[in-house]
């Protein structure tokens, strides 16, 4: 088996960011869903691709997909994929998660019941066993039917990619890694421009821009289920990933990136989270209210994931605290800001309406990527002897 196909999820709306990230690793797009990218690369994209994408949940090898509209067929076509080229005799394996979306078959333990029967069955005659010890290398197994189409896959993440290692001190309604990073690649920002997030709580957004800026891998410092997979994965392919990574960080950079909040416990708990990170150094972090936002600067970005207001008490102080944001923001008249909320009264707070405006969700919770454009800077102009 020298081609492997990878399903990979992520935050509904955000698949073009996802999509890029895939196709800049060199590999292969197959087909492009709601939520969910497919692709296909050599046997050294899984490790790869835990490694280096920062906007996927998790990566999971496609084992096979068909139609079923009863649990016969689930059964018997769930037993006809090669599962010989994914399962050792020793596999630890079983059905982590199986969802059903407008299908006939819709109860999600029996799905689990009766794909797990199956591939028993199956390695039975592949492997001349009753009975399986399952003491080797684990390889959760995961089900997504749709419209009666059924996708069998192998976690090979485990723990989900958002999960990067550095967090270990989170604030009050923390995004996520995977979300944060792809909402900052959505903008034009690079690690030349100035970047704040007033809002900053545990530190996700400065610390996802200040690893974006300076390459740094977001998996590279975790482990991954598929580490111990040695039928399919080598150690020179993760040691090739590893060093692959440490080559093409930036580790001389400096880069102008701040985070604020109110809180000064949350802010002490942000350096923490970016030291973990590695990029301590990179990012200044300060107890400081919105309505004390300024810079000298005169050309930058905002980014930031200002309180959404969840509970009724804290909703009624949000067109008070949105104003002030809008007064904030016109002291930086000519800075682009990006702002994912819930809050969906935010535009006629802030005084204006936005240049775009992308409907995310953000776990369970529809929120909206407001996104005001500012003007580019004027280009340097370089030295010439002329």
């Amino acid at each position: 088996m020298d081609t492997v196909e990878l399903i990979a999820p992520c935050h509904f709306g955000l698949e073009s960011v996802l999509k890029r990230e895939i196709q800049e690793l060199g590999y292969e797009i197959i087909q492009v869903e709601d939520g969910r990218i497919t692709y296909r690369g050599d046997m050294a994209a899984i490790l790869r691709s835990n490694v280096f994408i920062r906007t996927a949940e998790r990566i999971m090898v496609k084992i096979g997909s068909f139609t079923a509209k009863s649990f016969d067929e689930l059964f018997e076509q769930t037993k006809a994929l090669a599962w010989q080229e994914y399962l050792p005799k020793d596999a630890k394996f079983w059905v982590s998660k199986a969802s059903t979306k407008n299908s006939t078959l819709y109860s999600a333990s029996d799905i689990q019941s009766i794909v797990k029967k199956a591939i028993v069955e199956k390695l039975k005659t592949i492997y001349h066993v009753n009975w399986f010890e399952e003491t080797g290398a684990e390889y959760p197994i995961r089900v997504f039917i749709n419209k009666d189409v059924v996708s069998i896959a192998i976690d090979s993440s485990g723990v989900s990619l958002h999960k990067r290692g550095y967090r270990q001190l989170v604030g009050k309604a923390p995004i996520s890694e995977t979300l944060a990073a792809a909402l900052i690649l959505l903008t034009p920002w690079n690690q030349d421009r100035v970047l704040i997030d007033p809002f900053c709580g545990s530190g996700t957004f400065p610390i996802e821009a200040a690893m974006i800026g300076a390459r740094i891998a977001p998996g590279m410092k975790r482990s991954f289920t598929a580490d111990q997979w040695k039928n399919l994965v080598s150690e020179q392919s993760r040691t090739q990933a590893i060093k692959e990574a440490e080559d093409i960080m930036l580790r001389d950079l400096k880069m102008t990136i701040q985070g604020y909040d109110i809180d000064h416990s949350i802010v002490k708990c942000a350096m923490q989270n970016a030291a973990a990170a590695g990029v301590g150094e990179q990012i200044h972090f300060q107890q400081r209210s919105i309505a004390e936002l300024n810079s000298p600067k005169k050309y930058g970005f905002i980014i930031t994931n200002p309180p959404y207001g969840e509970r009724l008490e804290e909703r009624e102080e949000l067109p008070g605290l949105y104003r002030m944001m809008a007064e904030s923001f016109d002291r930086l008249d000519t800075w682009s800001k990006y702002i994912i909320t819930s809050y969906d009264e935010a535009e006629k707070y802030l005084g204006r309406k936005a240049t775009k405006n992308r409907k995310i969700y953000n776990g369970m919770i529809k929120a909206y990527y407001y996104q005001y454009m500012g003007p580019k800077p004027p280009k340097k102009r370089e030295n010439s002897d002329s």
